[in-house]
């Protein structure tokens, strides 16, 4: 930097131009500022130079500041060339400005430039992350010439809003995809909860052999593992990680601590953990083991970890706190539940959220303070929903309190007028206080608000493939053999199990059954 100084004073001292090889070399640094200001002084800049910066300040930003450039090459006169649009629709999307972009197009085709295959993907990816799916198409269709990154650029554009189908037509029609388009089509299942097809999509990759998996992918598939426990692919593809150097990137290394965390095998995710190190350690690293430690019964340990945070100068988040609060609740730890609770505003200034407060009306509920709970869920700053009324029914269900168990439902049957779930525990709480009239209350209400139950299924990993199941599936190959195992395991539960607890659960799936 010094020795551009120099030449910069030099040139200004000698009245030698050296403006092109000052800010080409400036911006390689890049020092953005200092060479906007040298094009300032510029007697007779050239639209290579105010195409330079623009292309920085859309990868660097700020992002405003391309349009400034833009207006002043307006001004002096220049015709604007593809290359310039190509980074003024990029930093449009950044800023997300439909009005700021839908200018630019009309710029953009009166200077006739819409016949540049990259500018018009930029368009094409502008309006794809603004959400204007509608004009992003219509680009895309009326394009003579696409290559992949034109494709990407829609396929995750309709992921991210979740058409799933409509980025899946498109992949599929795709003339020839790169590992872009893979991860776009992955990452877009396993962002809108499809965790199973983001699986299936990745094997299919893997099959098909012609491109491998970088570290984005990786970190698109492995939370779909963790999320359908799909735990022997999943060590398969930390392997694959591990072998390619992936395993050092942030995203991957945090994806591979949240699968065996998910999964239960804490001992695996705490020796990960510690792979990662302290210096590469993020907050998502500290909250991930948190809540897997909570979760899976061990409060004593994530609340360790917990407090270990500030010592190791990490300051909590809102995340945090759900899975401090949550260990708490799964070690009937109320005072302390209280306390981290209490802590958030005074000592961290974070106001809790709804989430927060479900997980308090989870922790009162277990504990048997259903009156504490309720007063709770009518003293928070916002509207209770169904999460946390529904967490305050299934703790009447268990303590067995019609009172508030009906002031639950009540606001359910609202909230999730067709939520089968609430009518059943509600009609099981009756049932175990006798209160025959509510059962057949709530049986002649679901039949005339024609509230029906969905088929409810469950994934299980077997020999690194998932298999799914739906109630009484008999479509499986091994399905004599399953259902004889299951009459062996009901028999069992019948004969060794709480007679009167077997019964009720039967009774709810009987009552959460289709009226006809």
């Amino acid at each position: 930097m010094n020795h551009l100084k120099q030449i910069h004073a030099h040139a200004l001292r000698n009245g030698t131009d050296f403006t092109n090889y000052l800010i080409t070399k400036l911006l390689e640094i890049p020092n953005i500022n200092y060479a906007h200001k040298v094009l300032d002084k510029t007697p007779d800049p050239t639209l290579f130079l105010y195409s330079k910066l623009i292309k920085a300040y859309s990868s660097h930003g700020p992002h405003f500041q391309c349009f400034s450039l833009y207006s002043q090459i307006l001004h002096l006169s220049f015709s604007p060339n593809p290359n310039s649009f190509t980074f003024l629709f990029s930093a449009c999307a950044k800023l997300s400005n439909p009005s700021q972009g839908q200018m630019l197009h009309a710029h953009f085709i009166k200077f006739g430039l819409d016949y540049d295959v990259y500018a018009l993907t930029a368009l094409v990816d502008m309006y794809a992350k603004m959400g204007l799916l509608r004009f992003s198409r219509k680009i895309f269709d009326e394009m003579n010439d696409k290559d992949a990154p034109t494709w990407n650029s829609l396929i995750a554009g309709y992921a991210k809003n979740g058409d799933m189908d409509e980025a899946l037509r498109l992949f599929s029609n795709m003339p020839s995809r790169n590992v872009i388009s893979w991860t776009a089509i992955i990452s877009g299942y396993s962002q809108n909860g499809k965790y199973k097809e983001a699986l299936e999509m990745y094997l299919a990759m893997e099959r098909d052999g012609k491109v491998k998996p970088n570290h984005v992918t990786l970190a698109s598939v492995l939370p779909a593992c963790a999320n359908l426990g799909a735990l022997e692919v999943g060590q398969r593809i930390e392997a694959y990680a591990r072998a390619n150097g992936y395993f050092k990137n942030a995203f991957v290394c945090n994806a591979v601590l949240e699968l065996y965390a998910r999964c239960g095998v804490i001992e695996k995710a705490m020796q990960v953990f510690d792979e990662i190190g302290s210096g590469n350690r993020n907050l998502c690293s500290w909250n991930t083991l948190i809540m897997g430690l909570a979760v899976h019964g061990r409060c004593d340990g994530a609340l360790e970890i917990f407090n270990q945070m500030p010592t190791k100068g990490v300051t909590p988040d809102d995340v945090t706190f759900v899975g401090a609060i949550l260990a708490c609740t799964h070690g009937g730890m109320v005072d302390k539940g209280r306390e981290i609770f209490d802590s958030m505003e005074k000592r961290f200034s974070i106001t809790p959220k709804i989430e927060h407060y479900g997980c308090m009306v989870d922790l009162l509920g277990r504990a048997g303070l259903l009156q504490e709970a309720y007063k709770l869920i009518k003293a928070m700053p916002m509207k209770p929903d169904s999460v946390v009324w529904g967490t305050l029914l299934g703790a009447c269900s268990f303590h067995g309190n019609v009172e508030l168990g009906e002031k639950a439902a009540e606001s359910l049957f609202v909230l999730e007028p067709l939520n089968p779930g609430n009518y059943v525990i509600m009609s099981n709480i009756y049932a175990r206080a006798g209160r025959w009239n509510g059962v057949a209350k709530l049986r002649k209400l679901m039949k005339g608000s024609n509230v029906v139950k969905g088929a409810g299924h469950s994934f299980i990993e077997e020999g690194g493939v998932i298999h799914k199941f739906i109630v009484e599936d008999k479509s499986h190959e091994r399905c004599d053999d399953i259902f004889t195992a299951l009459d062996c395991v009901t028999a069992e539960m019948k004969f060794d199990g709480n007679a009167i607890g077997f019964d009720s659960i039967v009774d709810e799936i009987r009552f959460s059954e289709p009226y006809s």
